[in-house]
């Protein structure tokens, strides 16, 4: 989850917010990719989370990281951040480490960002005694193993969130996540991206479904983080219909932003609880809490990132489907979206792939996926079948997009493990259930020596 943004003055009417999002259009040659991924932190010796305080803590990773020239993002005496080349690293409520990466040209260059961090991490762990899983839920964890982060957001989120949801603490403390960030061209650009994102976010869930233990044992879903989605908050979640409806814009997803409850002001160093309470009412000074506050553009873009639907639209478009994963699989992500939303025939492709889908098959699909993955039905075919489908028109994307690496490759190599699991139609998850029933013996012990990526 974010810093607190930094985005302009005073906002003088609901027209400078949507200029805010309308500003994210850039022509083709200044788009960018984002990539986000985050991971668990572990002990070595006890395979428990760690704390934030204490001599092999979270705190002390992230001072460890500062020898690479990372600068500290500071809330009162904690160091909860780190900021560097416009990347970020983040810490998520349970402690979960967070790269934020730099908006980059090509997929070759996000990848050797995401290596460079691994690099820098393995040495200030190692160090530490701490390794880094990448799944999506936390397998072996219960939430009282898991601390919390001194982020002042995230006492406000711990409190407001059972009164909304049955999973939101779930969510915070026990998952992680991989995204991409990408651009759009206009708003019509805008538009047909994010309803392409939204349809076939739940085919990207199944390519990366990677969480299927929850405190030792099978949960009975194979992307339990995925799942655990659908019982959050659902005022500020879900597959968004109106995004498929006449007359989607810029403007009418400033309604919508408007209507979803807030959890915070930052004022002054400080969190302001204003949880449940919209937007709409703050600007109209119809907020007790906030009397003599004025709303400003920072908190308009903080307020964007406490949105959590499965695609989202701020300055640019963020891809959420996908749960955490291996750090060969990371760089797939980028790819996958990359290539259908940066090659005018792929976009093109992929729209005519969903155009007639209706709100209730893809709602459907979307609560399917998370227990049967590439097996879940869509009109006599599979999600599997999709997953085909949808690797091969962003293939194609890539190698027309042409955007190759010193050595004259091209992005689309970033695709192959992922184009193994569409082929065997075997999740990740699926495999690791195959070694926990097999060889393994129930015992999860080994998941966190063999898949210690650092």
């Amino acid at each position: 989850m974010s810093i607190p943004q930094s985005a302009g003055g005073p906002i003088g009417s609901r027209d400078d917010l949507v200029r805010y999002l309308e500003k994210g259009s850039k022509p083709k040659a200044e788009w960018r990719i984002g990539t986000e991924h985050e991971k668990f932190v572990y002990s070595l010796k006890t395979h428990k989370p760690v704390a934030y305080e204490g001599p092999a803590g979270i705190r002390a990773l992230l001072e460890g990281m500062r020898r690479f020239g990372w600068e500290p993002v500071m809330e009162g005496d904690h160091i909860i951040g780190l900021t560097q080349n416009a990347a970020s690293i983040s810490l998520e409520p349970g402690g979960q480490f967070e790269l934020s990466g730099a908006a980059l040209r090509t997929v070759h260059e996000t990848c050797a960002e995401v290596n460079t961090h691994q690099e820098q991490v393995r040495e200030v762990a190692g160090e530490l005694g701490l390794g880094v899983l990448g799944l999506g839920f936390a397998p072996t964890w219960s939430l009282e193993d898991v601390s919390t982060m001194p982020k002042g957001r995230y006492g406000i989120m711990r409190r407001y969130m059972p009164k909304v949801g049955g999973y939101g603490l779930e969510m915070m403390f026990r998952t992680c996540t991989v995204q991409v960030n990408l651009d759009f061209g206009s708003e019509a650009d805008m538009v047909k991206k994010f309803r392409v994102g939204l349809a076939l976010q739940p085919v990207a869930t199944a390519l990366f479904a990677n969480s299927p233990f929850r405190e030792g044992r099978p949960n009975g879903f194979l992307s339990y983080r995925s799942h655990i989605w659908t019982d959050v908050d659902n005022a500020r979640a879900g597959m968004l219909p109106f995004v498929f409806e006449s007359g989607m814009g810029f403007e009418r997803y400033v309604d919508y932003a408007l209507d979803v409850p807030m959890y915070f002001v930052y004022r002054g160093g400080k969190y302001i609880d204003v949880s449940g309470k919209c937007f709409r009412d703050f600007l109209e000074g119809r907020i007790p809490e906030l009397k003599g506050v004025e709303p400003s553009m920072s908190d308009w873009a903080d307020h964007l990132t406490t949105i959590f639907p499965e695609a989202r639209l701020k300055t640019f478009l963020e891809m959420r489907g996908a749960d955490g994963g291996s750090w060969r699989r990371i760089c797939g992500l980028p790819a996958l979206w990359a290539g259908l939303y940066y090659d005018q025939t792929a976009l093109d492709a992929a729209w005519d792939m969903v155009k007639d889908w209706s709100a209730e098959e893809r709602q459907a699909m979307r609560d399917s996926v998370p227990r049967l993955a590439f097996n879940t039905p869509f009109r006599g075919r599979t999600v599997g079948d999709l997953a085909r489908d949808m690797l091969e028109i962003s293939a194609a994307g890539l190698r027309r997009r042409a955007a190759q690496d010193s050595g004259g490759t091209n992005e689309e190599g970033f695709l192959h493990p992922l184009m193994e699991l569409a082929d065997k139609r075997q999740t990740r998850a699926d495999q690791l259930l195959e070694r926990y029933h097999g060889e393994w013996k129930g015992d999860l012990a080994p998941l966190f020596t063999e898949y210690n990526f650092l």
